[in-house]
This record gives structure tokens, sequence and C-alpha cells, in this order.
């Protein structure tokens, strides 16, 4: 049961009263799919998906993600904290010439790639407790609002165990199925992941070079611009600016429309820069926040405000950190 309800009532909820397919028969199909398009044996693929088991507690968990039940305030304070900060200077220390080695081959910073593996995973110590087979099994045929995407995800998993010789019933990850130090679900794992110590494997569970590479590739590739600014808050935001707002996250104007219209920066940018405008809610204020390239391209990795934010806030709070200690040291 769930809140009251079975597997099945939540399967027929949200399914409404329009005709679908059964989970039987998506597997059904997902099988033959398999062995069609992927050259799959049909033996294998049955055998596999008997092994997964349905877990509940995944379809509790992806009904309320943080994102959607948080306001900025509160979603801060889970990621903004100094175990977390201080993780983030012991990452960086222990490695700093491979973040180096990426920063300068894929342009990202290192405080940018280890806010990622913090917000993530807390530097690799929580990486999931599910097996991916099941998480993915779970929300490909029992969770229909998103089950066509899951399936797509199982698909790319049973795929990328045979081509990185693993057992598709051993790797562990969250309950959306993502997995490793970095987070990655399986289509980004086999697009973006890379080898980047030459080991002949790419490792992202426990290779901290893989992982720090895997996951500058992953916004280089996503469009990433050395040196740009993320972005910065902003002042003199007011009921006149609300459908700027409400337009989204995605840069649309640039940072001289925003200023006719009244909005006050803290650092000056190019009047041409493409932006969006954020209305991040706290408890006590809504604060206001330019949302420039780099910010778009760390909502890639999730697409939210809130994540992008706390990756960025973390970041600086590690950089800080770290000059501080260089200076130190110096």
């Amino acid at each position: 049961m769930i809140r009251g309800f079975t597997l099945a009532t939540i399967t027929l909820l949200a399914f409404g009263n329009v005709a679908a397919a059964t989970p039987d028969e998506l597997r059904e199909r997902f099988e033959q799919e398999m062995v069609s398009q992927h050259n799959f044996d049909a033996k294998e693929v049955h055998r596999l998906l008997d092994q997964a088991r349905i877990r509940k507690p995944i379809l509790e968990a992806i009904a309320r993600p943080a994102e959607k039940t948080l306001n900025w305030g509160e979603y801060r304070k889970i990621f903004l904290t100094k175990d977390r900060i201080r993780g983030g200077l012991k990452f960086w220390r222990e490695n700093a010439e491979t973040l180096e080695k990426a920063a300068a081959e894929y342009g990202v910073p290192p405080q940018v790639i280890v806010a990622i593996i913090g917000v993530e995973t807390r530097y690799g110590r929580h990486t999931g407790r599910y097996p991916v087979l099941d998480a993915l099994y779970t929300l490909g045929f029992h969770y229909p609002k998103r089950g066509k995407f899951f399936r797509s995800e199982l698909s790319h998993f049973l795929r990328l165990a045979r081509e990185e010789n693993l057992d598709a019933t051993e790797p562990m990850g969250s309950y959306a199925g993502a997995m490793g130090r970095p987070q990655f679900i399986s289509s980004s794992y086999r697009a973006y992941a890379v080898d980047f110590d030459a080991d002949g494997k790419r490792d992202i569970w426990n290779n901290n070079a893989d992982v720090i590479g895997s996951v500058a590739n992953y916004f280089a590739k996503h469009g990433w611009k050395a040196g740009d600014p993320v972005t910065q808050r902003v002042q003199g935001v007011n009921g006149d600016h609300q459908a700027i707002i409400e337009v989204g996250y995605k840069p649309h104007t640039t940072v001289g429309r925003l200023q006719e219209a009244g909005v006050k920066l803290q650092k000056p940018l190019p009047m041409d820069r493409k932006t969006s405008l954020l209305a991040m809610e706290t408890d006590q204020e809504t604060q206001h926040w330019l949302g420039l390239h780099n910010f778009y391209v760390i909502t890639r990795y999730n697409h939210s405000p809130l994540y992008a934010m706390a990756v960025f806030q973390l970041s600086e709070a590690i950089r800080l950190l770290h000059e501080q200690q260089q200076t130190t040291a110096s």
C-alpha cells in the first residue's frame, strides 16, 4: 500500500479513463524492442526483467521531489552546510591535479565540478540504495506519467551493461536510476562518461578521475562557456517585471532590456548578454537573480533553478574557502 492505495489503484488513477497498455503488455513490447532494435537475446532480456522487483518506496519518492515541495530558503539549507563546503575543499585537495586537467581540457572550473559531486552524493558518500534495474523497471512499467522515459532509460541501462561488461543486477543508484558519484542516468552515462585516466574503463562509482572528467565533459557538451559568469543577484524588481519572470529560466531577454526596465545589477555585464530573471522565494523575502547562459547549462544536469542555484552557491563557498587556504599556506 502507498498512502492507502494499492499499486493497481495508483496505475488506474494515473491512466484515468484512457485505455492504456497494462504493465505486462508494456513489458512484452519492451522485450521485443530490445531483441529487434538492439540485438538482445530474447531469453536473456526476459530472465533479467524477471529478476527486477517492483519497489513501492520508489513510487512514493518520485511523487514528492524536493525541487517541487521546498522553497529556495528551505532547499538552500540542505546543500549550503559547513560539512558539504568542507567536504568540497577536501575533495578538491585530494583531486587537485585531475581537477586542473579537467578545467584545462573542458573549460569547466574545479569548484563547479566539485559542487556537482557534492550536491549529488556528498562526494561519493551517498550514491543510492536501490538496484538500478529495480528502479527503472518500477518506473518504466508502473509509473505511467513518465513510463516512456524510464523505459527508454531501462533500454539504455541494459545496453550500457552490455557495453561496459556489467552484471545488470548489481549497479546501485537513486530511486530514479541515477548512478555513481555524479548520478548519471543511463543515457547520460553512455553519452558523456569518459575514461579520464585511460585505464580502459569508465567507472563513475569508484574512480574520481572518471567522475571528474565525466562531469566536466557533460557540462562542455551542453555548452558551458569558460570564463563566463553564472548568475548575480539584482535589485529593483517589482510587480511590473512579473511577466519577464514567468517566461522561465532559459535565457530569453538581455541584460540591456532588464536595465531599461529598472533592474539594477551589482556588477556590469555586456548589454547584449542573454539572460532570464529569476524569483527565488524564502520565508523572509523574494530574491531576484539573473539566469545567465552558464546557469542554464547547470539546469541541464537537473531541470530546476533551485538545483542550479544550490550548485552555484556551493561552488562559490568552496572556491572562497580554497582561496583562503591557499593564501594562508603561502
